[in-house]
């Protein structure tokens, strides 16, 4: 079987990458849900969907196949069967938060009814409210005089951020246990792709979503086939960079020697490693200022006995980076040209959450104007993205992306 996963750096050509097109999820956001379902404000759903399509349609542009998350969701579940369709319902609701047998059975016959699979999976990350059910005649009683409005199963507006459920690393995956409640049902999805899809089901995973600790895949970033970076963030825990350490360095298929744990600030603004830093070129890396001060990198390393060994660096980042990639010089490229109010404006709206299609080539939002120009006098090719309304979840390109595969040094 050929490799369906074959990623080891952050960098090399793009072949090909895994999305989420924005649906009716964003059509069930409200007001008075967007603090609990981690949004800022409400998208436009017509124009978020015109952007994510240029989006895609730039990446094919550069030559990189685009594969849609419920088009792999839906394949892996016809796989299986009717067995696998139940068995991915009953998982969903109860994870959703349904409790009651009665709306259970309502939620199940609902979502079981809708006989195109594409269709049920889309519905899923939509969410379903109480007025469909009621349209079907089976809610009665107490339900009845709820709200129409009233969502029993809350929407996934956040799963366009492919980057967060699930990563690759190597030709190997980690399936994530997400920080937050109302993400949790993200990585269900692509845990169905790894279990059920006759190209992914043999994946090797080296973190999976039953886990204690939280990881996420913003803060996973494969920078050679020796050196994985993770941050430690407000969504991702030290025991989970140290648990996936130990599996990975127990994969001797792999040539994985260190995984470097960057400490990042607890903020809502630098959720992610990869909304402060990503790398752009072979020495080039776009940067926020705030990971400039961070004195502290701890690098892990396989130790006895299937053990590891963490050890504290005291260097700059531009020197850690220069010895793991065995660089004489690397170049960090400041957002917002180092403006203090340019660069705080640039990061709210992912200024350095870049894709890059190949070395000195990324994709990035048309409103970040000043870093933008900022890489290209840098010798870095920005194609820019419209992006009115796919900012407002707050992710760039690099979080809207997975990449499945990248070409390979040979």
């Amino acid at each position: 079987m050929l490799n369906s996963i074959s990623n080891f750096s952050e960098i090399a050509p793009l072949k090909k990458v895994l999305m989420h097109r924005p649906g009716d999820e964003f059509l069930n956001l409200t007001p008075n849900t967007l603090e609990r379902l981690l949004f800022d404000d409400i998208p436009y759903l017509k124009i978020a969907q015109q952007e994510h399509d240029a989006y895609a349609n730039a990446l094919r542009m550069e030559g990189v196949e685009v594969v849609y998350l419920v088009d792999l969701v839906a394949e892996a579940i016809e796989n299986g069967g009717r067995a696998v369709r139940r068995k991915f319902l009953e998982r969903f609701i109860n994870e959703a938060g349904v409790t009651s047998p009665k709306v259970v059975k309502h939620c199940y016959d609902f979502l079981n009814g809708i006989k195109n699979t594409r269709d049920m999976v889309r519905k899923c990350v939509a969410g379903v409210d109480i007025s469909e059910l009621k349209k079907l005649g089976s809610i009665s009683g107490f339900y009845a005089t709820r709200d129409t409005g009233r969502m029993i199963i809350d929407p996934i507006p956040n799963l366009y951020f492919q980057r967060d459920p699930m990563a690759t690393v190597g030709r190997g995956a980690t399936l994530h246990r997400m920080w937050s409640v109302t993400r949790t049902r993200e990585s269900i999805f692509m845990e169905y792709v790894f279990q059920y899809h006759p190209f992914y089901k043999d994946t090797k995973l080296y973190y999976e979503r039953s886990e204690p600790y939280c990881l996420e895949g913003g803060d996973v970033q494969v920078l050679s086939n020796e050196v994985v970076a993770i941050g430690i963030s407000q969504r991702t825990e030290p025991d989970a960079i140290a648990d996936f350490a130990k599996r990975l360095f127990k994969d001797k298929t792999n040539h994985f020697k260190y995984v470097l744990a960057i400490d990042i600030p607890d903020e809502r603004s630098f959720m992610h490693l990869d909304t402060v830093m990503t790398q752009v070129d072979v020495d080039k890396f776009a940067v926020q200022d705030a990971i400039m001060d961070i004195s502290t990198v701890y690098e892990i390393s396989a130790g006895r006995g299937g053990e590891i060994e963490i050890v504290e660096i005291r260097q700059s980042l531009t020197k850690v980076l220069e010895k793991y990639l065995h660089l004489s010089k690397v170049e960090l490229i400041k957002c917002g040209n180092g403006r203090r109010i340019d660069a705080e404006r640039e990061q709210w709206s992912d200024g350095v959450n870049l894709l890059c299609v190949r070395p000195g080539v990324v994709m990035a939002y048309d409103r970040n104007y000043v870093t933008n120009e900022t890489l290209r006098k840098h010798g870095i090719k920005v194609i820019e993205l419209p992006s009115s309304e796919l900012s407002r979840g707050r992710g760039g390109s690099h979080c809207m992306t997975m990449a499945l595969m990248r070409e390979e040094e040979k």
